[in-house]
């Protein structure tokens, strides 16, 4: 953002915006519903958007940025510093979030992870980010804050199931062009505008799994909400135990008050040994340790990477350590959630599925999160994984030797 600052004015020059931020910016309704695909572009016009309604406001009067967390309003409170080039122009109080015009206006950067703590303020315009995350009882608290002002509004966010008022309130944009503007902005309009790459999201349409993929690169809401596997692709894949060799195992070890996990695969992928229990790090290790010969992936983070030690001492078959990371379990957890939608790994009714059927993905600023809903436990699903990851090598080892005659 170009700024000039004198004594006696200022002159600000709008940065070049894509036709479609431009029409989110400028258009006359004063609610703004935005579906868009992640990084499309929607943050950084709504930055502008902001600052530019700010300019225009008396001393002491307030604008506001909402975001899901802390973490997610310092970003845009950054970002914001970063997109103004003149320093003369504003001042920053780093512990409020908050940034000051010189025209004396004022931006607040808040969380709404705590709705009470919006009542109160009259803010004479407002940028809820992440939309689909935020708690409905947030938008309440911030819709009150511009009763009094009568201030506009600019609803953005990616697109997060169907069980949230984001949606619900987009669906009511649709049908309401007179109170409403609506806006949905695909991956494919980001690389049209010259905003992103298509290979990149070629890639992402290979790497992700479906219903991930069309909620953060098309704008389009799953059935399964948060679910990253599908129930339908889950329910597809039930089967009954089965009585076949393992050729491989996945081990996810208990965590505090987490169960130890095993699942063993037969060559079809089918789950064939199931073990869940809670014993002490000695009998844990016995009860792994007794497995058929076959190759295994175990969890070795933390206190499992000298628990998996001691099982690789004591067998013969491949142990594979896998540590978690953000950045492993998104991989992990991607790679089976492809072979459930692909119908290429099976399991019976009860824990495995239920625990499927239960867990949850949320897109964050650095990646996918996946993880089990809260106070529920993710043994289960992550010994599965392993157990697939681990299958990915195993029918090479079990593969009979080739017979040649000389």
């Amino acid at each position: 953002m170009e700024t000039t600052v004198t004594k006696k004015k200022i002159n600000y020059t709008r940065p070049f915006v894509t036709d479609y931020q431009k029409e989110i910016m400028d258009c006359p309704q004063r609610f703004c519903c935005v579906e868009a695909s992640t990084k499309s572009g929607k943050t950084a016009s709504m930055i502008i958007w902001l600052l530019e309604k700010t300019l225009i406001l008396k001393a002491g009067q307030k604008t506001i940025w909402l975001a899901p967390v802390y973490a997610q309003a310092k970003i845009a409170f950054d970002r914001m510093k970063s997109q103004i080039s003149h320093p003369a122009f504003f001042e920053v109080n780093e512990s409020r979030l908050s940034i000051t015009l010189m025209t004396g206006g004022i931006i607040m950067f808040k969380s709404g992870d705590n709705p009470d703590s919006i009542y109160g303020e009259d803010y004479y315009a407002a940028v809820m980010d992440e939309a689909s995350r935020l708690k409905e009882e947030a938008w309440i608290a911030l819709r009150s804050t511009l009763t009094a002002t009568r201030g506009p509004c600019k609803l953005i966010g990616n697109v997060k199931g169907r069980k949230n008022f984001f949606y619900k309130l987009c669906i009511k944009a649709k049908t309401s062009p007179d109170v409403y503007f609506y806006k949905k902005i695909t991956a494919y309009d980001a690389v049209r505008a010259g905003i992103l790459e298509l290979d990149e999201i070629e890639d992402a349409r290979q790497q992700l799994p479906e219903n991930v993929f069309r909620e953060l690169y098309l704008a389009e809401p799953s059935e399964d909400g948060s679910n990253p596997f599908g129930i339908n692709h889950i329910a597809g894949c039930v089967s009954l135990l089965s009585s076949a060799s393992a050729i491989c195992y996945g081990v996810d070890l208990a965590k505090s008050v987490d169960f130890t996990s095993i699942i063993g695969l037969d060559k079809l992928g089918f789950v064939c040994d199931h073990r869940s229990f809670q014993k002490d790090w000695s009998q844990t290790v016995d009860e792994i340790v007794s497995l058929p010969d076959a190759p295994m992936s175990i969890d070795s983070t933390g206190a499992g990477d000298p628990i998996s030690d001691a099982i690789i001492l004591r067998r013969d078959s491949p142990v594979e350590k896998y540590v978690f990371t953000s950045a492993s379990k998104q991989k992990l957890m991607e790679g089976l959630a492809l072979a459930i939608q692909k119908r290429m790994v099976s399991f019976p009714e009860g824990k495995i599925k239920d625990q499927l059927d239960g867990f949850e993905y949320q897109y964050t600023r650095t990646g996918v999160k996946y993880s089990a809903a809260a106070g529920e436990h993710d043994d289960e699903v992550c010994s599965l994984a392993l157990a697939w990851h681990c299958y990915q090598t195993a029918k090479d080892y079990n593969r009979e030797p080739d017979i040649s005659f000389t």
